[in-house]
Parts: structure tokens; sequence; C-alpha cells
């Protein structure tokens, strides 16, 4: 039977293409799903802050009726704007192991793309950075996380046989939490310290956080610190209040770091918490009727022994003076405290020095690859 791409018009068929993902993944033991309440709020342009200054579409691939695969088109003008680009993302792409399909979703993009007056297609990616974004190539038996893509081996080999390149790779890293911090490292972190006037902000209630403004400073700083990395997409104020209401009801304030200089000014952030992608596979991508006790135990009660360093952010003025040093020995004594073996990375661009040489004096093992493909569209 000959693929049918229809495009998504309702709630129905939303609720469809979230769906297809959990239904194609339900036996898979390495894939994490989404909370579906996050995943319908992410695709929302009444409740998503980055439909500001994006537009997108939804397709799906039918083949006698049946759901064969799936994708986003997206248009992110600020990150366009701002790199000199005409570039329309794929995002969120499945599909069967069926060249036909892969194809027909990938030249549904192009099509939305060019009628757009966009001249490459790239992905994947999703509305801006702080959506998951890349498709993993390498580490296909390795447990995801949270906020990554998994997807099956055959993927990149269809890419690759539509003739898509490589824009850029992100690797991730297991690093394994010493019993002792190494001793090169307290003295980086001491020297630092005492040469920059820096000092660590003990964050005591989430109540401070807000109401001083801290978690928005946060996001702020992100903005700064990521502002020169590949496509990078600045967040808005809106974007910020959104992010802020979404992550810091979660937190374990123990599990974050907040350096300041001496004129009180946040110069650098690290942001941890316990693995949620157990608890998330036991909720099936549903809060009700138990999802909430298996996300609520992970984070509170019962802690897995991994935990996931959300974001790591330095002041580009801070940046490459071993500030990052000083991050880790406030949270590495609480990691030990609290039964963690090793942490997950979320992922890094493989030519990041800054971020790579920061592990440099820890047990590490790289154990995931993920990559963005581009081409032309003609």
């Amino acid at each position: 039977m000959a693929i049918e791409i229809r495009k998504v018009t309702d709630k129905k068929m939303l609720k469809r293409f979230i769906r297809f993902n959990y239904e194609f993944y339900k036996d898979n033991p390495y894939s994490v799903p989404d909370l579906y309440d996050d995943m319908l709020g992410t695709l929302s342009s009444k409740r998503n802050a980055a439909f500001d200054f994006c537009e997108a579409d939804y397709f799906l691939a039918l083949r006698d009726g049946q759901t064969v695969g799936r994708v986003a088109a997206i248009i992110n003008r600020r990150a366009n704007e701002k790199w000199g680009k005409r570039i329309v993302r794929f995002g969120w792409i499945d599909f069967i192991d069926d060249i036909e399909v892969s194809s027909a979703l990938i030249s549904v993009v192009k099509a939305w793309g060019k009628e757009r007056g966009m001249d490459t297609i790239e992905g994947p990616l999703g509305f801006t950075d702080m959506d998951a974004e890349g498709m993993l190539v390498e580490g296909f038996d390795q447990l995801s996380t949270m906020s990554t893509i998994y997807n099956y081996p055959y993927y990149p080999e269809h890419m690759e046989r539509l003739g898509m390149q490589k824009s850029a790779d992100w690797v991730e890293m297991k690093i394994y939490i010493p019993d002792t911090i190494p001793e090169r490292h307290l003295r980086i972190a001491s020297i630092v310290q005492q040469k920059h006037g820096l000092r660590i902000r003990h964050l005591k209630s989430k109540w401070e956080i807000m109401k001083k403004g801290v978690a928005h400073q946060m996001f702020r700083l992100i903005n700064q610190a990521y502002a020169p990395l590949f496509n990078y997409s600045e967040m808005t104020e809106r974007q910020i209040d959104q992010y802020v209401r979404m992550y810091l009801p979660v937190l374990d304030l123990d599990m974050v770091s907040v350096v300041e200089n001496s004129e009180g000014e946040m110069v650098a952030v690290g942001i941890s918490m316990p693995s949620l992608s157990q608890a998330l596979q036991r909720a099936k991508g549903k809060l009700l009727p138990w999802g909430w006790f298996h996300l609520l135990r992970s984070l509170f009660w019962k802690r897995p022994k991994v935990l996931d360093l959300l974001l790591v952010a330095v002041r580009p003025d801070y940046q490459g003076k071993g500030v990052n040093a000083l991050l880790f020995t406030q949270l590495i004594p609480v990691y030990q405290r609290l039964g963690f073996e090793y942490a997950e990375s979320n992922p890094e661009l493989e030519l990041n020095d800054k971020v790579q040489n920061q592990w440099q004096y820890f047990r590490t093992e790289q154990h995931k690859r993920r990559r963005c493909y581009h081409q032309s569209i003609d």
C-alpha cells in the first residue's frame, strides 16, 4: 500500500501523534517515554512560549489506515535570524524500518519548509535547545534519560541512505562518583575560589529562589553560557517563566550548586536530580493513576543509583578558569551522601573542549553519541 502523509489538524490526531512513540517503543527496555501532558504542552501553540517565535506543523505517515511514522516540521525564526540561516527543523521523528516511510516524512518537511522560504532541512531538533535533540547513533543498549531521544539503530542508516549529512555530534558520559574528591580537583577549586573571589551560594528554600528571582537568574545565565553553541536559540522571558514553573517544584536544592563572585553576581550553576528514567518507564507516559507515585518515589523517597546532570553553565567571562571544579566540589559530597554511583551527562557537543575537560580527573565512560543531520532543499 502507498504511504499517505496526513497533517495533524485536531486534538484526536495530535493524541495519535504523541501516542505513536509510546506504542512503537512499549517493549523496548532502553526507551524512556515522555509524560503525555508534558508532550501536549510542548506541542501546543497555546501553552508553549516558543511559539512566540516558532512555527510548526505535525505529520503522520499512514499505510492502510495504520500509523507507520510521524514527524514535526519547525521553523525557529529567532535562531535563523541569529545564525543567518534559512533552516526548517525536523523533530519528533519516528518510523518503521521502511525507507519509503522515512523518505516520505523527510520529503514533507522539505516541502513545508520550501513553501516558507527555507533552503535547508536539519534535525532532529526541537523548538529550542531545551527540547530533546540529536538522533542516537551509538549506545542503543543503554537506558535513555528523560531529556534525550531514544531511537532504533536503523534510524541513522535511513538518514544516510536519504543523503543526509552530519551537522554536529553530541556525546554522553557516565561520570562515576569518586569515594574521595580527587586532590587535584580540590586544589583547582581552592585556587579558583581565592583568585577570583568566588563563593558558593547555599539555596535554602524554593520560596527564596522564586521571590528573589534566583531561578530566573539561572536561566539567564544559561542563555549567556550557551549563546555561542551550535544553533543555540536564547530563551525569552516567557520561556524562562515556563521552565521555572516546570522544574522548580521537582528540584532537590541540595543537588543544585550556584557560584557567585564578590559582587554577588551569579557566574556558574549546576543543576542535577535523581534519574527518572525507570520511574517514567513505569509511569508509561501517564501521571494517573500511579505515575505520580513512581516519580515522587524516585525524586524523594527511594532514589535510584543514577543521577542526571541536567544543566551546567558558566558565564562566558569565567569559562576556562576552573569554575566547574568549584561547582562539583560542593555537589560530590551530596552525591556520596545520597548513594549515587554515577552521573549521566546531558548531551555535550563533541568539539566543546571546555565541557569535556571538566571530567578529566574522574573515571568516565562515553556510552552514547547522537547526531544532527542536514541537507539542502532542492
